[in-house]
């Protein structure tokens, strides 16, 4: 009689079965928490143009708020100028970072006395639930649903992200 060595069929789908159901557990809380990460990123982000825009307006009087993230950013080694303030890294400023599309619209004026910015998940449900926006108060309210945010007077109607 041999004597048997190794692992049976059995055994091994066992293993197989009990490897897919942690995993069956253990993604949805791995994607929960992966848009978790990318809405403090999204919050954080809006912080960031709202100091940039204030920096901007307070650099350049004469010009007031940016009218885009392209002129608050600007490609490295950057000069600083009012068309490219070198206040944003080239990520944000591109628009697109952490699974969230951002904007920032200077208005008003010359000078432009107006701006608001948006944070709209890419993929809805996917990479964010929520979006945020924030004007010249640099309070940053959300928008529960996700859904796109027209303009500062849409984000002066939404609630504090903290309320």
């Amino acid at each position: 009689m041999r004597k048997q060595e190794g692992f049976s069929l059995i055994e091994l789908l066992i293993v197989v079965a009990i490897i897919l159901i942690i995993a069956a557990i253990a993604i949805p809380n791995l994607l929960r928490a992966k848009m978790a990460a990318n809405e403090s990123s999204a919050v954080a982000s809006i912080r960031t143009i709202n100091t940039g825009e204030i920096t901007y307006a307070s650099s350049y009087p004469s010009v007031g708020y940016a009218g885009t993230l392209a002129v608050l950013g600007g490609v490295t080694p950057c000069t600083p100028s009012s068309n490219t303030a070198c206040l944003l890294d080239s990520v944000l400023a591109s628009g697109s970072k952490s699974g969230y599309l951002f904007a920032a619209v200077g208005a008003g004026g010359p000078p432009a006395s107006q701006y608001y910015a948006t944070a709209v998940p890419s993929t809805l449900n996917q990479t964010g639930i929520r979006s945020f926006c924030s004007f010249e108060d640099a309070v940053i309210r959300v928008q529960p649903t996700g859904g796109a945010i027209a303009g500062e007077a849409a984000c002066q109607a939404l609630l504090p992200l903290n309320q």
